[in-house]
């Protein structure tokens, strides 16, 4: 039977997107792992181009890779840092920005860039539909976990391809996401770039246009 996502199911699915924050602070409490394979289940109903499906998760759990990639971070963030100057570099450096030494969960997503699920329909025009299409999955597990109580936060500080040498993964796989997950420390609506006054949120009659 086709389900009726009725007005309160959609009020409630608006406060689930305005709650899904990037979570930068996490309890340390392990998360099921069974927890995680259903937020997984559900993100691979993400759409994708031509029904490629080309995400692969990469969940880190060796201290050794994950110190790694750490390192990685804290020497991006560092030049980061000094690629600002006065007040944006002063907010710059009080800003948390990575859950990586707190969040129980580390989990790295690909795009099988040579997959031939889908047989390219749809790739031969615009190729990067690939990895939008991970980023769909992704967005619909930020989603999934943050309805299931978990918090998400992605890392783009970071060099990818050392990242992606790390990890040792297949050659063509594309690194799209390195995201922390746990239980969040904190709760807020209010995204953490704005609080801490590094930008406030477009108004929507700024970027919706007609032609």
């Amino acid at each position: 039977m086709k389900p009726v996502f009725d007005a309160a199911f959609r009020q409630e699915f608006r406060d689930l997107v305005l709650w899904r924050r990037d979570v930068r602070r996490f309890r340390t409490d392990p998360v099921p792992r069974e927890r995680i394979d259903a937020l997984l289940e559900i993100a691979s109903h993400a759409p994708s181009v031509g029904l490629s499906q080309p995400w692969r998760f990469v969940l880190v759990e060796q201290p050794a890779r994950r110190r790694a990639v750490i390192e990685s971070f804290t020497h991006a963030n560092e030049q980061a840092l000094a690629g600002y100057s006065g007040e944006k570099q002063a907010i710059y450096a009080g800003l948390k920005l990575a859950g990586l030494k707190e969040a129980p969960v580390h989990l790295a997503v690909f795009s099988d860039d040579g997959t031939h699920t889908g047989s390219g329909l749809g790739q031969q025009t615009m190729p990067e539909t690939l990895h939008y299409s991970v980023v769909a999955a992704i967005q619909t597990l930020w989603l999934a976990a943050r309805a299931d109580g978990i918090g998400m936060g992605w890392v783009s500080i970071l060099d990818p391809k050392a990242v992606t040498r790390v990890l040792d993964v297949p050659l063509g796989w594309s690194l799209v996401a390195y995201l922390c997950l746990g239980f969040p420390a904190e709760e807020h609506l209010d995204p953490e770039l704005e609080r801490h006054h590094w930008e406030v949120r477009s108004d929507l009659k700024d970027v919706v246009f007609t032609r």
